[in-house]
């Protein structure tokens, strides 16, 4: 049902002159089934809500599922470049499936919109000036919860993360900013959903606090079981394993947990209101950060249209690159890689009535940049 949609009623956007800026056809390639479907919906889901809200009929989104797939991702682009002739592309979740697809869409001269996936190689060396990431380098979430353990008297942590460049940029950014020695460090196979072995190693190891890196599934399995492994270790983590998708599903066991992220549902301006209230009618369930994420995509991209045309890159892209629109972030900017700069929180999960949360104890960075734009040479 979401193969083809398109935004209604509003006025044409202006180009410079009197000219009519050209119609914007979106390709959205994002996770709905298997394992990773509830990150994929919410991302596409906050997209769509930026749409409709914007009610213009020059932009047209074309939504694919990836089934987590590099392969998959891979062959949908090729179709939505050739085939369809779209001019954007966005919607991916996981950094292999971004590091099969963007290079490529980018080299062929189309725009790409991450909101989410932001491998350190897209950051660093491999930046284009065609590509915008509008949720963080893979690193900084880790990065602030790293600061945070550090500030919070850890010495001995041990960190897990699946074996894959986002988890490669987790235990990378953890390590960053704590400063304690590591009970151990392992990376865990993508999609894992067994952790007796690696609670085993825990227990063994005299950690005094346990830093994990499992999105989506991997999460909810690894909390369960460490809730019922009687270890009893604080836990540090980024937003992606306590977000609001899979909190329900955690229960109790997430309860007290810190956790880092540059979004919350209690962001006090009036964008983010306005959008968790939105959201909440539109869909009837609280927004999580992918939703917020892909609702601040869309937005971007609308605001660019509102200045320049796509079929002219330079003007489209320093029409992204001014980032003006209102997000749900609050001050939002692009860094010189076309990465965020931005706040980062630390976060409690908490139980409000029978809806298990998050609200906001800390900043843990204030305007927090990548530690790769030094290296990209745009």
């Amino acid at each position: 049902m979401f193969k083809h949609l398109a935004a209604a009623a509003s006025v044409l956007a202006l180009v410079s002159g009197s000219a009519l800026a050209e119609p914007v056809k979106v390709g959205m390639i994002t996770t709905l089934s298997g394992g990773g479907a509830g990150l994929g919906i919410d991302v596409r889901d906050g997209f769509l809500l930026a749409v409709k809200q914007a009610g213009n009929p020059d932009l047209e989104v074309i939504v694919e599922d990836d089934q987590r797939k590099p392969d998959v991702a891979v062959q949908l682009a090729d179709k939505l470049v050739q085939s369809e002739k779209v001019d954007v592309l966005t919607g991916i979740i996981w950094s292999n499936l971004a590091m099969a697809v963007v290079p490529s869409v980018t080299a062929q001269g189309k725009f790409y919109l991450s909101p989410n996936a932001g491998p350190s190689a897209l950051a660093g060396k491999g930046c284009h000036p065609n590509y915008f990431n509008v949720a963080w380098q893979n690193d900084n979430l880790h990065e602030a919860a790293g600061a945070y353990a550090k500030e919070a008297g850890y010495k001995n942590s041990f960190i897990l993360a699946p074996n894959y460049p986002a988890g490669q940029d987790a235990l990378t950014g953890y390590k960053r900013f704590y400063d304690g020695e590591l009970a151990g460090e392992i990376y865990t196979k993508l999609g894992q959903t067994d952790y007796a072995a690696e609670l085993a190693q825990i227990r063994a190891s005299g950690a005094d606090s346990v830093f994990f890196f499992l999105p989506g599934g991997m999460g909810i399995s690894f909390l369960k079981q460490y809730a019922d492994s009687g270890i009893d270790l604080p836990v540090v983590g980024p937003a992606f394993s306590f977000d609001q998708g899979i909190l329900q599903a955690v229960g109790d066991a997430a309860l007290g947990v810190k956790n880092t992220s540059q979004w919350n549902k209690d962001i006090d301006n009036d964008a983010n209101k306005a959008f968790v209230e939105s959201f909440q009618a539109e869909y009837g369930r609280l927004p999580s950060l992918y939703a917020s994420q892909g609702f601040d995509t869309a937005n971007l991209l609308l605001s660019a249209m509102g200045k320049a045309d796509v079929k002219d890159a330079d003007a489209f892209r320093a029409a992204l690159e001014e980032a003006d629109f209102a997000s749900t972030r609050g001050d939002f900017k692009f860094g010189p890689n076309h990465h965020p700069i931005q706040d980062i929180y630390v976060r409690e999960v908490i139980k409000e009535g029978d809806v298990y949360t998050n609200k906001i104890i800390a900043t843990a960075m204030e305007d927090h940049a990548d530690a790769y734009a030094a290296e990209c040479k745009m």
